[in-house]
């Protein structure tokens, strides 16, 4: 009895790893199987962490980001967090480490640098942000070039009023 109750805890555990909520029979002590509903935001919060280097995966990213507004639950952008990497800042339920720093450029490729920016790229880039950051990344040229221009995670609470994250 006590593998089988210890193999329902495991899968259990297993299944509220893959985000969203989940079901899983367990064992009650009268060996009669009970469900029990789990959420993975129980056990831990969405993060940039893997994502930080951002990259020309754009689909991946938009993923990320219907995933998470979907389910409603917390992402967290902390660390390192550059280009693609900052379109998470559209998740609805997003808040930011204040310790984190955020890269902007032109929404280019690395192969693209020598070449202008493509205006419809960079909207779509701009969409991710919120008006005020929007305004200022425009107003201060970050989507001119390829050139990264850090906002500290501070800044992007304090001055364009994005959500701190608690502490964990």
């Amino acid at each position: 009895m006590g593998a089988r109750r210890g193999g329902a805890a495991l899968a259990a555990l297993l299944l509220a790893g893959c985000g969203g909520s989940h079901e899983a029979a367990a064992p009650a002590r009268d060996n009669a199987p009970k469900t029990i509903k789990l959420s993975s935001s129980a056990f831990a919060d969405g993060s940039s962490q893997p994502y930080g280097g951002g990259g020309p995966y754009y689909p991946t990213f938009n993923s990320v980001i219907r995933q998470y507004n979907r389910s409603g639950e917390l992402f967290r952008i902390e660390g390192h967090c550059q280009s693609n990497c900052t379109t998470f800042l559209s998740i609805r339920n997003v808040c930011v480490d204040a310790d984190a720093t955020l890269l902007f450029h032109a929404n280019q490729s690395p192969r693209e640098r020598n070449q202008p920016p493509d205006p419809k790229k960079n909207q779509s880039m701009l969409s991710h942000y919120n008006a005020r950051l929007r305004n200022f990344v425009v107003a201060n040229h970050y989507m001119d070039s390829f050139e990264f221009h850090s906002i500290s995670g501070r800044d992007i609470i304090q001055r364009f009023g994005y959500r701190q994250c608690p502490r964990r």
